[in-house]
């Protein structure tokens, strides 16, 4: 891929300016604030777009701070460059209320589609991350993040397991931490429902021990009651006097006078006083006297109910309706404590089963045993055939650090987490301890290699003030490997040091002057 065009329609503070890139170096020479620093964030915001941020991150983000200087509602820019033996045209129109892009092959004219991802098979699967730690080095900033060290692991699993770039590796191990981190969830929430579920019988069960031993302390009250009355009833029926004669019971209804002294009175009456008034008397006093007889039975009778006898027949039956009561109480108690009883064995059931391990949970478990052995395995893989691609790139490394540090550093290792040292005399030693202008030259070929090892084409390399900790032998060894490896070199510079040492050099350049 190559840079043939930059048409700074409105961005910046640039307006209409158009630019021609050259094979080679190209030297991007101007003072501070002409805008060097906005032609490189013009390059990464026409392949890759530039999103406005939300909230306080908009004040500072790349969208703001290349805004238009003039004419704030048009903000856009033309790229063309080639690729694939083609030549392309990508428009983009940043304004955030008409935000539009195409992507136009000049060769005959076809219109591609951003949308379904076009332009992302002409960058080769470039991406914004890996375009910043490789091809592209901002101001004092020639250290890589951690970025690249995950692009990494992922070309490697992708080029040993599919020979394709397809596998996400670091995505895909992303993806399981959190699939890992639901489950975990998913359990946890199992665990709070099952245990405030627990909460919630031991209360009720908790209710029903209570009411269950108060119904037991009644139940056994009233049995000892109902003990004790048979017991005196068998007791009072022992020592039962004997019946009263039913002769004695009817002594003396009736007094004997009053059967003698009616009897004498009539005949005074017959004797003495004439017909027919001793007959009417004599009538008189046998109906009176009958109606005395008659009062006196019936007066015998109630004093027979009001005896002792009857007194304790009374209180035989008030004790007979109290027992039956309490034989009631009884069968009642019993009944309730049986189902209090039957429903406390129940909740102690339900605890019994919340203390077992469930299915849900048992499913949950063996979900998270799946995504670690998954995970595992993805890191074992990752970590044997990063490997070999980790020697892939200590050799390209080294060979390009040997070369632009003329001879000084021949070889250098670089782990997984691009954590690197230079073998000097067979000792390994960390590049903390060099100078600050050797680290960078080392992080230069880290790039450099880096860019080869993840891509097949050749990407231009932008360089923005990368050489201020060069020194002139550096920079001189640096800029003749750059002419004469590299198809294509954007570097930014507002010193002219970097083109007396091209000129010394006898490197071929072209400037553009802004």
């Amino acid at each position: 891929m190559k840079f043939r065009q930059l048409d700074l329609k409105h961005f910046g503070r640039f307006s209409d300016r158009e630019i021609e890139v050259a094979d080679g170096v190209n030297v991007f020479y101007g003072e501070n604030e002409s805008g060097k620093s906005t032609i490189f964030a013009f390059l990464k915001g026409m392949l890759f777009g530039m999103e406005r941020g939300r909230g306080r991150a908009s004040i500072n983000d790349a969208f703001s701070l290349y805004e238009p200087w003039e004419n704030g509602n048009y903000y856009a820019g033309v790229l063309r460059f080639a690729s694939g033996g083609k030549q392309f045209r990508l428009e983009r129109n940043f304004d955030k209320y008409s935000k539009s892009a195409a992507l136009i092959c000049e060769d005959d004219g076809e219109e591609f589609s951003l949308e379904h991802g076009d332009l992302d098979m002409l960058l080769g699967g470039l991406t914004a991350a890996v375009y910043e730690n490789t091809v592209a080095v901002g101001q004092l900033k020639a250290e890589t993040g951690q970025s690249l060290a995950a692009e990494l692991r992922n070309y490697a699993a992708n080029y040993y397991t599919s020979g394709n770039s397809d596998i996400d590796l670091e995505g895909a191990l992303q993806i399981l931490r959190n699939e890992k981190k639901e489950v975990e969830k998913q359990t946890k929430s199992i665990a709070f429902k099952k245990q405030e579920k627990r909460g919630v019988i031991e209360q009720e069960a908790g209710y029903v021990w209570r009411d269950l031993h108060q119904l037991k302390g009644e139940y056994q009250a009233i049995a000892e009651e109902l003990a004790y009355r048979k017991e005196q009833e068998k007791q009072a029926a022992e020592q039962q006097p004997e019946e009263i004669p039913a002769e004695v019971k009817r002594k003396r209804r009736v007094n004997p006078l009053g059967i003698l002294i009616p009897l004498l009175l009539i005949v005074i009456a017959v004797k003495f006083v004439p017909a027919p008034w001793a007959s009417l008397i004599a009538i008189v006093i046998v109906c009176a006297d009958l109606l005395y007889i008659w009062n006196q039975v019936k007066e015998g009778k109630k004093k027979e109910i009001t005896e002792p006898e009857a007194e304790l027949m009374k209180m035989n039956q008030e004790e007979e309706i109290s027992a039956e009561k309490l034989r009631w109480e009884y069968n009642r108690l019993t009944e309730a404590l049986r189902e209090k009883q039957t429903q406390y064995d129940n909740l102690q059931e339900q605890l019994e089963e919340l203390d077992e391990i469930g299915e849900d949970y048992k499913e949950q478990d063996k979900r998270k045993k799946a995504i670690e052995l998954a995970m595992e395995e993805l890191q074992k893989l990752s970590g044997e055939i990063n490997q070999e691609v980790g020697q892939s790139l200590n050799l390209r490394a080294s060979e390009i650090l040997n070369r632009i540090t003329g001879g000084k550093y021949t070889r250098i290792t670089i782990n997984e987490k691009l954590e690197m040292h230079v073998i000097v005399e067979g000792k390994k030693i960390g590049i903390e301890r060099l100078s600050r202008g050797t680290i960078e030259q080392i992080y230069l070929a880290l790039r450099i290699a880096a860019s080869e090892v993840l891509h097949e084409e050749e990407y231009p390399l932008v360089l923005d003030d990368t050489f201020a900790y060069y020194d002139e032998v550096r920079m001189g060894n640096t800029l003749r490997w750059l002419a004469e490896n590299k198809k294509q070199v954007l570097i930014f510079t507002c010193h002219s040091r970097e083109i007396g040492v091209l000129e010394n050099s006898q490197v071929t350049y072209h400037l553009v002057d802004l």
